[in-house]
C-alpha cells in the first residue's frame, strides 16, 4: 500500500501556524513564492502550506502539491462565514461539495455557478475523508459545545459581510458556509483526481456584523479547525494501520 502524503492548505498564517508547530522532521521548500513544510504530523507524512487569500492563490498552491509533492489527498483547513440555518460562530462545516458563488456566465446560456465548457462545476469531496472529519469531531475535546455539519462550501473573491449579498448567495448556491479558497482547491483536486475535503470553523455570520465578529473569532476558529485536522490525521493513520494488517 503506497504511503499517504497529505497536503494541508490554509490561506492565512493563522490557519497553518498551529499545525506547523507540531511538525517533526521538517524539510522546507520555497516554490512559486510559496513555502512548503514537509514532515510528519502525528505520525502521518504531510506537506503544510499557506496559499494566500483568494481563488487563484489557492488553485496554484493545490496544483503545486499535486505535481511537485505527489500528495495523495488534500485537506483545506481554515475559517468561514456561516450560512446554514442554526450554524453559529465556532461551529464546523465539513464539505460535501464546493462551487464558485461568483462564477457568472449566464450571458452565454450557462446557469450561475457553472464553469463554461466543464463537465463539472460542483466538486464533490471524498466521502471517506468526510467520515474521518465526523469521527474526529466526535473525539475532539475542544469541540464540546459546538457542532459539525456536512454541507456545500461556496467560494468567491469577496469577503461577505452584507445581508443582501448573503441572501443572494443563499438563493443561488444554498451553501452551509462561504469563504474565498475552497472551491478553487476542490477544482484543482478534481482535475488532478486527488481526494479532498474542506474543513471550516465559523469565524462570523457573513452579514453586517461580520467585520467585528470576524476580528474577534479569527484565531479561535483557525485553531479549532487545526485541532480537528490533527484529530483527523490520527484517525486516518489508525485506519491505514488496520487496512495494512488485513
Amino acid at each position: 500500500m503506497p504511503e499517504k502524503k497529505i497536503g494541508i492548505i490554509g490561506a492565512m498564517e493563522v490557519e497553518v501556524k498551529a499545525l506547523r508547530s507540531f511538525l517533526l522532521d521538517t524539510k522546507e521548500s520555497v516554490l512559486g513564492n510559496l513555502t512548503f513544510f514537509e514532515g510528519t504530523l502525528d505520525g502521518v507524512s504531510v506537506v503544510i502550506v499557506r496559499s494566500g487569500v483568494g481563488k487563484v492563490n489557492a488553485a496554484l498552491c493545490a496544483q503545486r502539491l499535486a505535481l511537485q509533492f505527489g500528495v495523495t489527498c488534500v485537506i483545506n483547513t481554515g475559517i468561514a462565514g456561516a450560512m446554514a440555518k442554526g450554524l453559529r460562530v465556532l461551529d464546523f462545516v465539513a464539505s460535501t461539495d464546493a462551487l464558485y458563488h461568483d462564477m457568472d456566465a449566464t450571458g452565454f446560456g450557462y446557469k450561475k455557478t457553472e464553469v463554461p465548457q466543464m463537465e463539472c462545476s460542483d466538486f464533490l469531496a471524498d466521502k471517506t475523508m468526510i467520515q474521518a472529519a465526523q469521527k474526529a469531531f466526535s473525539l475532539l475535546p475542544e469541540a464540546q459545545g459546538h457542532k459539525l455539519i456536512t454541507g456545500r462550501i461556496a467560494s468567491g473573491d469577496q469577503f461577505i459581510s452584507d445581508k443582501v449579498i448573503k441572501e443572494q448567495i443563499k438563493d443561488c448556491c444554498d451553501p452551509a458556509c462561504v469563504e474565498m479558497e475552497g472551491a478553487a482547491i476542490a477544482h484543482a483536486c478534481y482535475l488532478n483526481k486527488i481526494p479532498f475535503v474542506i474543513i471550516r470553523c465559523m469565524s462570523d455570520m457573513a452579514d453586517d456584523t461580520g467585520e467585528n465578529t470576524y476580528s474577534f473569532n479569527e484565531e479561535a476558529a483557525a485553531n479549532l479547525s487545526a485541532a480537528l485536522v490533527r484529530k483527523m490525521l490520527s484517525s486516518m493513520m489508525l485506519s491505514s494501520m488496520m487496512l495494512s494488517s488485513i
